[in-house]
């Protein structure tokens, strides 16, 4: 036979479509011609494939070979098709049967003499055979995550030897089985730790019961960080679809690791972060920081020294939950359901309306560093709470407060309220909010008065609302009062902190 088509996958964001690696062997001189759209480290393929064929023992074909990475308009990326084009060649030339791999398919970077290794996306790629109805081969560095997928029969190996070895039944691979792992509560530092801050412990909460993003501000050392780091703590364990999707993102990033299954995510880029480290970008679109925090939480520590450019290219994912990234020859989506944590000082040298210390800062710069933060972008924000600093009796007492896990029980109740109505309160909007607060008329005519005094917008309306709910939510109310509205807009105070 001088023809083979092997089956893989290329790696197209979090999609994963198929590839066809025709090979054809013909008279003429000895060369290897390949086409097929391939990029630089699809093309050194091979060079790598060559090598690793005469040093496995194998018999390079010294004819004329023409590999097509098929459909020619999909662009091929990565180190992945070395396996599949080695096995083509071994198909075309008559040492492996071509029945062996037509119910097969296969993945694999290969090092000079024959090793397999892993390779990026192989979630995304596994899933997507298991839909084909195939089999895999993968690096066996990879067959833990290719395992996520369920059900699926994955075929790990260490060196081509073993795959052809398997291929003529030789030496059969035994299926691969990922070790069963059931998402917990997640585990980290606990909320009994936190000294005082009750309205910031409680804004945590309420953060946490309806999904809703919080800004802690004060002055440095009152605990806005460690109170941002227990908020995964009191978060509900993911589900298999959520632990697949946060796998998936991990995968293509090239940060998958089967032991991490079911963490909820908790991410802090520095801030001197770009928007493409932010948000996704770059010649070759990856997913950014909001995207690995998909179904987690995204800290970000001194909002205001985050470049403002940085912090607006944030406003659409956080309305929308993905971020598009286009390019003029293709584009790619990336899920973006993100939680975000914000932490920031009142001004440049952090004491403003201090107690314990003075501030310095002129009128004019407290101005310039508050104006680093939009309005729209605070808008945008739910809770904007103050976290003062502590006298010394509150740092010094030994009385614990609440543990994550007493926490982590009334959030789960709220959330069983919000799973009734299909979504996450934060996640409400339209009619299906209206609905679900049904406010009393005094109420809603109490509340109309106190957004014209306080010169709310339309978005900041509806947050205020969907507080709302999420603290009745928590009391076990079926509907929001007067309680729950005057609560939900004293989480609307940064206004009047920033002007100390």
């Amino acid at each position: 036979m001088t023809l083979a088509i092997i089956h893989t996958r290329a790696g197209l964001g979090l999609e994963a479509p198929e590839v066809l690696v025709e090979v054809h062997l013909a008279n003429g001189l000895p060369g290897m011609t390949l086409v097929g759209l391939p990029e630089a480290a699809v093309k050194e393929s091979r060079e790598r494939v060559r090598s690793a064929l005469v040093n496995a023992g194998f018999d390079f074909p010294l004819r004329r070979i023409t590999l097509n990475l098929a459909p020619a308009d999909l662009p091929k990326e990565g180190g992945r098709f070395d396996l599949p084009i080695a096995l083509g060649l071994l198909v075309a030339s008559g040492q492996v049967p071509l029945e062996a791999l037509t119910d097969v398919e296969c993945a694999g970077e290969m090092a000079l003499d024959g090793h397999l290794r892993p390779v990026t996306g192989v979630l995304p790629l596994a899933m997507a055979t298991r839909s084909a109805g195939r089999r895999l081969i993968v690096p066996r560095a990879n067959a833990d995550e290719a395992a996520l997928a369920g059900d699926l029969e994955v075929l790990p190996a260490d060196h081509l030897l073993e795959v052809v070895a398997h291929l003529l039944g030789q030496a059969i691979i035994v299926p691969h089985r990922s070790p069963s792992i059931v998402p917990t509560p997640q585990a980290g530092p606990d909320l009994a730790e936190v000294r005082g801050q009750h309205q910031a412990r409680r804004a945590l909460e309420v953060a946490a019961a309806g999904g809703h993003n919080l800004l802690l501000a004060g002055p440095p050392g009152t605990g806005k960080t460690m109170l941002a780091s227990r908020l995964p703590g009191i978060l509900p364990p993911l589900t298999e679809e959520e632990a697949l999707e946060v796998a998936a993102i991990r995968s293509v990033s090239g940060l998958a690791h089967a032991e991490q299954w079911g963490v909820r995510p908790f991410r802090a880029p520095h801030h001197t972060a770009s928007a493409v480290a932010l948000v996704g970008g770059g010649s070759k679109p990856r997913p950014g920081e909001i995207s690995l925090a998909h179904h987690g939480v995204l800290f970000l520590d001194e909002l205001p020294e985050f470049s403002r450019h940085v912090l607006e290219v944030m406003r659409e994912p956080m309305e929308s939950g993905q971020i598009h990234i286009a390019r003029a020859s293709h584009e790619r989506r990336y899920p973006a359901g993100f939680q975000l944590v914000a932490a920031m000082n009142p001004c440049p040298c952090g004491h403003l309306g201090d107690p314990r210390q003075a501030c310095h800062c002129t009128a004019a710069q407290i101005q310039r560093y508050q104006s680093r933060l939009s309005g729209p972008l605070l808008d945008r924000i739910d809770l904007q709470v103050e976290v003062p600093a502590l006298a010394p009796e509150q740092l010094t007492s030994r009385e614990p407060g609440e543990s994550s896990a007493v926490v982590r029980e009334r959030v789960l109740a709220a959330r069983e309220c919000q799973a009734a109505r299909g979504a996450l309160n934060a996640r409400l909007a339209g009619q299906a909010l209206e609905e679900a607060c049904a406010l009393q008329a005094a109420d809603r005519a109490w509340l109309a008065g106190v957004l014209e005094r306080l010169k709310l917008s339309a978005r900041a309306y509806h947050r205020v609302l969907r507080v709302a709910l999420t603290l009745a939510d928590l009391a076990g109310e079926a509907r929001p009062g007067r309680n729950q509205l005057i609560e939900a807009i004293g989480y609307r105070q940064l206004d009047r902190l920033l002007k100390g």
